[in-house]
């Protein structure tokens, strides 16, 4: 297993047991602070506040991509926007508070190009390209070094 692949199964580990456990954590001081009921209509409201805010910022990101094709631009900031999203609508989605305001900050427009420049970075690093020699088309070599030399004769005209 390569260091990249055991860093991110870290990565993951980590927001697999982690989070929940802060959400947890979180839910229940609040719940001791402002009582039961407060708590799970603190998360109704603010799930369907996180609703709202996705649909108004998702439409906003479907126009501005749209506008962005129509006129022949390269869409890697609408892409990358409508991608943080969707990633934050599913946050504010969940249940927790943590998880809440993780969600807000990635569908806000004045916090989402901090998040669009890390994705790019995680991206342009995950992304690599492969070259491989072409067999065929110009600047074709063969797959050895072989060469004959000849001529052709077409036995038609011959």
């Amino acid at each position: 297993m390569t260091t990249r692949r055991r860093r991110f199964s870290w990565v993951l580990v980590l927001l697999f047991l982690v989070m929940p456990l802060a959400e947890l954590f979180v839910l229940i001081q609040v719940g001791q602070v402002i009582g039961v009921w407060w708590t799970i209509l603190l998360l109704i409201a603010d799930s369907i506040f996180g609703a709202w805010l996705m649909r108004r910022e998702g439409s906003r990101a479907w126009s501005a991509l749209s506008t962005a094709l129509s006129t022949g631009k390269l869409p890697s900031n609408e892409i990358a926007d409508g991608a943080l999203i969707l990633l934050g609508g599913a946050m504010m989605l969940s249940p927790g508070f943590v998880t809440d305001i993780f969600g807000i900050v990635l569908i806000l427009p004045f916090t989402r190009p901090f998040f669009r420049r890390i994705l790019a970075t995680i991206v342009q690093k995950r992304l690599v390209t492969a070259t491989m020699p072409s067999t065929f088309g110009p600047g074709a070599r063969p797959r050895n070094d072989d060469i004959v030399t000849g001529e052709v004769i077409d036995r038609d005209k011959a």
